[in-house]
């Protein structure tokens, strides 16, 4: 198969991750895929093809005769797709040869994808555009990147004259919920160094990500009947305001790009007699973290103090951290060959920092270095996600160059 059969094959299989649940992988059927792509592995020929009891599909490509390379070079994508839109019956549409204009997804309910609210889709005139129906989302966002690693597979698989050392694939359940490699194993993946095929555009290659902790304010009040409150009521509701109004005005993710961290609240919600408030912390820098962190629980002690004791308490909970200090010792290898081989395809290397985390970085602190490199795909996690086949094509020879570089490249 190539890579866009498939694609079109691995997106119409429903492989949506579910919140807040204690099983793991939270969706049974996300195993569906993981079935199928372990069958495939073995009948492609590669080795040691396991899916365990998590979900978790491994499999290896051994090293040709000649290779140079010694390290294990390692790839990863995840098979779920996001709960923010359905996955169940995606209808994959492909427009080949795009003109530039408006693609009607579904003529019944006059859902139309257009340039005019995203602007990219006029880099991609005369390319094959991939899209859903409109509604559902389209599962680009990771079966894009699954589809590539197994097509470079195959594509190894079938030339052992091509000279590369020993190479490990994994597929991750539950990516979209943070869970990825909640039970990931290290020793049975077996890679040195690795890439999470899991990022945007053609050319994108991410080393940096923010560092990330949850933070959960509790505000407790106390009712009182409003004809008789004063001084007496403490609203929670009114003290969670005034803790939201003190946190900096231009620190909304709304208001903040590049490198810029944010406080971003999630969710807000209670009564006089108590409120809650969730909120994601987010900076690539360490040092500016440790800040905001410390910032927030400053203003719950202020609180505190003006209202009374016990009436204000913060929780944060570190979730990951920014991957760039565990890549730097490897970034020849894994960053600077990874733009020299999308430069032999003419390709422009769009080294820039991810405003989110990745796999890749939980990975990176447990001691797997692991970059993220981009698998052609747009908009994800809604209705109007596409992916571009030329993208996807260039992708899979971008992974086979990295696979086949020389030991000049170690």
């Amino acid at each position: 198969m190539d890579v866009l059969e498939r694609f079109l094959t691995y997106v119409k299989v429903d492989t949506q991750s579910a919140e807040d649940r204690e099983e793991f992988p939270s969706t049974e059927k996300q195993k569906v895929l993981g079935r199928m792509l372990k069958d495939e592995l073995i009948s492609i020929g590669a080795s040691d093809v396991v899916m365990d009891e998590n979900g978790y599909v491994y499999a290896k490509i051994p090293e040709t005769d000649g290779g140079k390379q010694k390290r294990v070079l390692g790839f990863l994508s995840h098979m779920d797709t996001s709960p923010d839109a359905s996955g169940l019956n995606v209808k994959p549409q492909v427009v080949a040869d795009y003109d530039g204009g408006d693609i009607l997804l579904n003529e019944e309910k006059k859902i139309v994808l257009s340039p005019e609210n995203y602007p990219e889709l006029s880099n991609y005139v005369g390319k094959t555009i991939i899209t859903s129906d409109g509604t559902t989302l389209l599962g680009a966002d990771d079966k894009a990147g699954v589809s590539e690693i197994m097509t470079m597979a195959e594509y190894l698989l079938k030339h052992p004259e091509l000279e590369h050392g020993p190479i490990a694939i994994a597929f991750t359940p539950d990516e979209e919920v943070g869970r990825g490699v909640d039970f990931f194993n290290l020793e049975q993946f077996g890679a040195d160094v690795a890439y999470t095929v899991d990022g945007g555009g053609l050319g994108e290659l991410e080393y940096e990500n923010f560092n990330a902790a949850s933070l959960t304010v509790t505000v407790h009040g106390i009712s009182v009947h409003p004809g008789d409150a004063k001084n007496k009521m403490k609203n929670a509701v009114r003290i969670g305001m005034e803790y939201d109004c003190m946190l900096p005005e231009a620190e909304k993710p709304e208001l903040t790009e590049g490198y810029e961290g944010f406080f971003h609240l999630l969710h807000f919600t209670g009564d006089v007699e108590e409120a809650k408030l969730v909120y994601i912390i987010r900076d690539h820098d360490r040092a500016k973290f440790e800040q905001k962190k410390a910032l927030a629980e400053n203003i719950g002690r202020r609180l505190d103090i003006l209202y009374g004791g016990n009436t204000v308490e913060t929780e944060i909970n570190d979730s990951y951290y920014n991957m760039k200090e565990k890549i730097e010792p490897d970034y020849y290898f894994l960053i600077e060959n990874a733009a020299a081989e999308m430069e032999k395809l003419g390709i422009k290397p769009l080294i820039r920092p991810i405003r989110g985390g990745t796999d890749g970085a939980r990975l990176s602190f447990m001691g797997l270095p692991c970059p993220n490199i981009c698998t052609g795909g747009h908009n994800f996690h809604g209705r109007f996600e596409y992916c571009v086949l030329e993208s996807m094509e260039a992708i899979v020879k971008i992974l086979i160059g990295l696979c086949t570089a020389g030991s000049e490249n170690c």
